[in-house]
């Protein structure tokens, strides 16, 4: 099930948030993901943030407008076929989606091309100096 995520949530979000972001992006050091911890917790709360629960919150996506902030997926619930349910949902409501992906992270860039994005822009992100793509979906 999809639902709007609430305050009590967030714990868990967090939870998932960072070890996410740690895993799938280990070319960017640990401490980086843990010096944002708290500003991205003050973001969801001014973000639209829906939970994919399946007796436990299996992962979840952040959107502020039409603007992918990120598919978080629990490790153990990878590759299951709940981002792509998250990404369908979005699409019921949203005439076009926008994201960011690190260039480095093959996994997630071929997960939204299979999903119908397609790179519009490549950018130095400056905090990191990572390669960054912007991608979109439209209908």
């Amino acid at each position: 099930m999809i639902r709007k995520a609430t305050k009590n949530d967030l714990k868990i979000i967090m939870d998932i948030w960072l070890s996410a972001n740690v895993s799938a992006h280990n070319f960017i050091s640990e401490e980086y993901w843990n010096n944002h911890f708290e500003e991205v917790r003050t973001a969801i709360s001014s973000s639209e943030i829906y939970v994919f629960e399946d007796s436990v919150i299996k992962g979840f996506v952040g959107l502020k407008g039409n603007y992918i902030a990120g598919i978080f997926i629990k490790e153990e619930f990878q590759s299951k076929g709940i981002g792509g349910k998250l990404i369908s949902f979005l699409k019921t409501f949203k005439p076009e989606l926008i994201l960011n992906v690190y260039e480095q992270n093959k996994n997630a860039v071929e997960f939204y091309e299979k999903h119908g994005f397609q790179i519009s822009q490549k950018n130095v992100e400056e905090e990191t100096g990572h390669i960054e793509y912007q991608m979109i979906w439209r209908v």
